[in-house]
């Protein structure tokens, strides 16, 4: 059933086109109109017309109010046209919802075609070539594509008409474009993302016209060539376009496929771009679901009314019952006039004079699309678009010589506009000649502009001799008139205010003189460079020109003086009670742990004015008042930087804040950390993340979610593993999101007092899984035994302390420190073999004084980890604890280990092996611990490994175990030394003498000739593996004084290259 009224949320030639068509049907058409488009030629076009609430294009964009309009003048249809709302599938959805037909493709092609990289990748499916290309990106992964793809056409991911497009040649313009595309992009779609695909330096843009119905029917209705585009905005549009056989037959077969598999089912357009010089390449760039500006050339060759074909269609019509026309019948050239003039370089200025004589061509085989009329006053809020002249011919040559006729004929006065230069554009010999490319018409604008006369049809603004004209910066709507006739103006005086593009721009007189002539009027167009006020130049009393007093730099305005109290109000002086809270708890802010933790006067503090999403729930006074910056203070700093400079004291920090509904995430406070993740990423920050909290708020009310599921924060934070150095700090309850958050770090410090979990207390009982007190929920000492924990704080200033050390192995080098008295190794390992000592005096020794920290000291007890310097120069450590199973690795050490490993690579931190291990540890129970995994997992993290790693053999190496801590060989470290108390072997002495010898030992008749013989082989096999008899064998670099050893490794370190950072994944366990 055929609709009864149609609704048209369009504006100009498009709707006047709609109106025509739905009258041939016999539907009553509704014209949309914003309240400054009320007398706009296209509202009498139609049967009535629908007012909509605001100004500008807004009013057309806004979906809930154009449904509004169409339901209350009884629409069953709506017709969109092209732009605005065209493409919008979450529109065409809402307009079936209230009950009203989309005159359309469905939604789902909406949405697949409304994102150019998933249209993509269904011409991809659909076997339909394609060039090269990405999905959206990045500016970083637009480089790495760059890199591969060479030449590229940056292009909006969500939208299309030119805009949102740049052409890079050359990588160093690449972020330059890149920013420009963006920017554009989000202006025009509201969607800055972008996507890159490899540039077709000679190309011709070829468009197939697709017809489908709601029945699963798909034709086509050939083609149109659209190479002559200026800027990527199309000027002439030409049907069919001329190609070999094969390669139509191709092009069309190709679009057909793709509309078959996206089930389309309306008006639609696939664009291709044909190599010029070999028309057997083409590929697919994207396919517009509407109706297109250039449909008029394809009706004139096939006689087919496409819009009263596409509303038929979405009323139900199959294409059998359309009995559409077959073939094509000579050609259609299709010219845009717009109200603009071009300069030579391309640049566009458009012309809002108003239209005082408009003469339309008219002949056989002339066809004008248009909505000007005499008297029309082109609106500079909307596009520039007056007409469309099309003339069809028999052939090319003909249908341009009679396109050039056309326009000569249209008559035009008043605003400037471009018929010149599309004559002489259609006569450049290489349009005459089909020689069209993408890139014509840039490459002889300067020409076509040179050949251009000044316009006869402007109609000339006469100022009488004597007076001199205040002219219009540019065009724009006059708001107000600040003088009248008589007045004294002088230099600098406000004359007038014009607004443009929602802007307000203030005229000022540029002479000093008496007001003459007024030709302004206030809510009537100005034209750029025409005469507001006409003044008589004359000395007039106060001077010549208005002095601008000087602003008091103290004075502080009311936009200004709302900000800073709004920003004090987030701050600890103005929450009293929330401070006395945390002292109460012996806890400090969050405000006071970043001010102790940053370099003063560093923070760049982001987000800060936001608060709860529980508007629904709470006054937003009140929400300001109990929920600044939603309980999440987030910003960029600086630490350590007096000591390491600008550029390597860079630093993220995030802290959530407990006095705001106990830490926990909310929505605005997720969407905060999302973007600074997002910074950190692009700026590759190091990351200090205060994690006390609740994990996720149930109570805010403010967004569109049903479960926030689909939140990215967690991914991100876990995207900047070797990346960026991540530092966690609990204090107090961390639970749920919050403690995922910690455990994504790299590096956590806990207080004595802190509770850590993957639920809390209230989410447990939920569970089913029974009462418990927070503080019984991961205390830490279960979290440090555990290595979940990397170190323990005795509160939050020494945690922040700690942070703040921890990052410096990170920043760089210090000056040369003190150590202590080297010769003191000489003696601690003891004479006795068999004899434990403490390996952390080693260490302590070893390094710079003081400048030793050691990470998961209650996790994995038999191999010790941490930071520390070598004559100012950070490094990472491994040592054995021969206190714990005698220095055996066991499947926590090694695990330990290895995550320790990928930590130093990533960051590019040497690492210093200190061994003393009989192997790895072996027997029934170490097996139920996996240990063949673990232990394995240190020999692959070792082969990996591309910072440098310094073995010193302390007394044993045996076995695997030695290997490993070798990073998977004796000879895989850039030096391995050992001590004299070193002893080697394949496995331990003991153990090998027990096997090797166990018929000899068996033999002996008493216990004591059995015990004699077994130290006599112990003995000698101590001998062999001593460190100076492996020396000899070439296993080991050196045995070396235990008092030489920092001058050792110092000197080994600076014959290395330093190794930049990985950036490899850095496994959380």
């Amino acid at each position: 059933m055929m609709f009864k009224r149609l609704f048209i949320a369009n504006r100009g030639e498009i709707a006047v086109r709609i109106a025509r068509a739905a009258a041939g049907l016999g539907i009553a058409s509704v014209a949309a109109f914003s309240e400054d488009d009320a007398a706009s030629p296209h509202v009498l076009a139609a049967t009535s017309g629908g007012a909509l609430p605001v100004r500008g294009p807004r009013a057309y964009l806004d979906g809930a109010a154009v449904i509004a309009a169409a339901k209350a003048a009884g629409c069953d249809a709506l017709h969109p046209g092209y732009g605005f709302l065209s493409e919008n599938a979450a529109f065409a959805a809402d307009c079936a919802a209230a009950g009203i037909t989309f005159v359309g493709p469905a939604p789902a092609a909406l949405t697949l075609f409304g994102d150019k990289a998933a249209a993509r990748a269904a011409a991809e499916a659909a076997n339909v070539p394609v060039l090269g290309g990405t999905g959206a990106v990045s500016l970083e992964e637009a480089e790495k594509a760059f890199a591969k793809l060479g030449a590229v056409m940056i292009k909006a991911l969500a939208g299309g008409g030119g805009r949102g497009m740049r052409i890079v040649t050359r990588a160093a313009d690449l972020p330059e474009a890149y920013a420009r595309a963006s920017s554009e992009a989000q202006a025009a779609f509201g969607d800055g993302r972008v996507y890159l695909e490899a540039y077709m330096s000679r190309a011709r843009h070829i468009e197939v016209q697709l017809i489908g119905d709601r029945h699963g029917g798909l034709t086509h209705a050939g083609t149109r060539e659209c190479s002559l585009q200026r800027r990527h905005q199309k000027l002439i549009e030409i049907a069919p376009a001329h190609l070999p056989a094969g390669t139509e037959t191709a092009l069309l077969d190709a679009a057909l496929r793709l509309g078959r598999a996206a089930h389309y089912d309306s008006l639609g357009t696939v664009e291709f771009l044909l190599d010029a010089d070999d028309a057997e390449i083409f590929a697919f760039i994207e396919m517009n679901p509407r109706l297109q500006v250039e449909h008029t050339v394809t009706e004139e060759v096939t006689d087919i009314d496409l819009v009263a074909t596409q509303i038929r269609i979405a009323a139900g019509a199959k294409l059998g019952d359309l009995a559409l026309p077959s073939g094509h019948r000579g050609v259609a050239v299709q010219a845009r006039v717009n109200a603009e003039s071009v300069s030579a370089d391309g640049a566009l200025r458009a012309s809002h004079a108003a239209i005082t004589r408009y003469e339309a061509p008219s002949g056989p085989g002339i066809r004008v699309d248009g909505f000007a009329r005499t008297g029309t006053q082109p609106n500079p809020a909307f596009d520039s678009l007056l007409a469309k002249v099309i003339a069809r011919g028999s052939d090319l040559r003909g249908a341009l010589a009679l396109l050039d006729r056309a326009l000569g004929e249209c008559v035009i006065d008043g605003p400037a506009t471009n018929t010149g230069f599309l004559r002489a554009l259609i006569a450049h010999p290489d349009v005459v000649g089909d020689r069209m490319t993408t890139s014509l018409v840039d490459a002889v604008t300067a020409d076509l502009v040179a050949t251009l006369p000044v316009s006869e049809a402007a109609v000339a603004q006469v100022v009488p001799e004597g007076l001199v004209g205040i002219p219009a910066p540019l065009s724009g709507l006059v708001v107000a008139v600040s003088v009248a006739v008589g007045d004294a103006v002088r230099v600098g005086q406000q004359v007038a205010v014009l607004e443009a593009m929602k802007m307000e721009h203030v005229v000022t007189a540029q002479l000093s003189g008496i007001v003459r002539r007024i030709d302004a009027q206030v809510g009537a167009v100005a034209n750029d460079g025409g005469a507001l006020v006409l003044v008589e130049p004359a000395e007039v009393e106060g001077g010549s020109a208005i002095v601008a007093e000087a602003p008091d730099p103290d004075h502080i305005r009311p936009d200004l003086a709302d900000l800073l109290a709004r920003t004090a109000a987030t701050l600890d002086p103005q929450r009293p009670d929330a401070v006395a809270r945390r002292r109460k708890t012996g806890q400090r802010t969050a405000r006071e742990n970043i001010a102790e933790l940053i370099d003063p006067g560093s923070f760049n503090e982001y987000g800060a004015l936001t608060f709860a999403a529980q508007l629904k729930r709470h006054p937003r006074e009140h929400l300001l008042k109990i929920s600044p910056a939603d309980g999440l203070i987030a910003g960029t700093a600086s630490v350590n930087g007096d000591v390491f400079g600008p550029e390597k004291s860079r630093v993220m920090v995030l802290s959530y804040d407990y006095t705001v509904f106990a830490g926990t995430q909310g929505t605005a406070n997720h969407k905060k950390t999302d973007r600074m993740l997002n910074l950190a990423r692009d700026w590759a920050l190091p990351l200090v993340w205060y994690a006390e909290g609740g994990g996720g708020r149930p109570g805010d009310t403010d967004h569109f979610s049903a479960t926030g599921l689909d939140v990215p924060s967690f991914r991100a934070l876990a995207a900047l593993s070797g990346t960026c150095l991540r530092i966690g700090i609990a204090s107090g309850r961390c639970f749920a999101g919050n403690a995922v958050m910690f455990g994504l770090c790299d590096i956590t410090i806990a207080t004595r007092d802190s509770t850590i979990g993957l639920g809390g207390p209230a989410m447990i009982e939920g569970g089913g899984l029974g009462n418990f007190k927070p503080e019984e929920v991961g205390p830490i000492g279960v979290m440090a035994s555990n290595g979940v924990v990397d170190i323990v704080a005795d509160d939050e200033p020494h945690a922040t302390a700690l942070t703040k050390q921890l990052l410096s192995y990170f920043q760089g080098d210090l000056p040369v420190t003190e150590a202590a008295d080297q010769r003191l190794l000489r003696h601690s390992i003891p004479e006795n073999r068999l004899r434990v000592y403490d390996v952390r005096s080693v260490i302590e020794t070893l390094f710079d004084s003081g400048s030793v920290l050691e990470l998961r000291r209650g996790w994995g007890i038999g191999v010790l980890t941490g930071f520390a310097r070598l004559n100012g120069r950070a490094v990472g450590y491994l040592a054995n604890d021969p206190k714990h199973l005698g220095g055996a690795i066991d499947s926590d050490g090694a695990a330990k280990a290895a995550h320790f490993m990928m930590l130093c690579d990533a960051f590019g931190i040497p690492i210093i092996s200190l061994c003393d291990t009989p192997g790895f540890m072996v027997g029934p129970p170490s097996e139920v611990t996996g240990a063949v995994r673990h232990g394995s997992r240190m020999f692959t993290v070792g082969a990996s490994l591309s910072v440098p790693v310094l073995m010193v053999v302390l007394r044993k190496a045996y076995g695997l175990g030695a290997q490993a801590m070798g990073a998977g060989s004796l000879h895989a470290p850039a030096l391995t030394i050992a001590w004299p108390t070193a002893e080697f072997g394949g496995m331990g002495l003991e153990g090998a003498v027990r096997l090797g010898y166990a018929k000899e030992l068996a033999a002996c008749e008493t216990e004591e000739t059995r015990k004699a013989l077994f130290d006599e082989l112990v003995a000698k096999s101590y001998a062999r593996g001593k460190a100076v008899s492996i020396a000899a064998y070439l296993e080991i670099d050196a045995v070396i004084d235990p008092a030489d050893t920092r001058d050792w490794m110092t000197r080994a370190l600076a014959a290395l290259p330093r190794v930049a950072p990985t950036g490899r994944m850095v496994d959380n366990w």
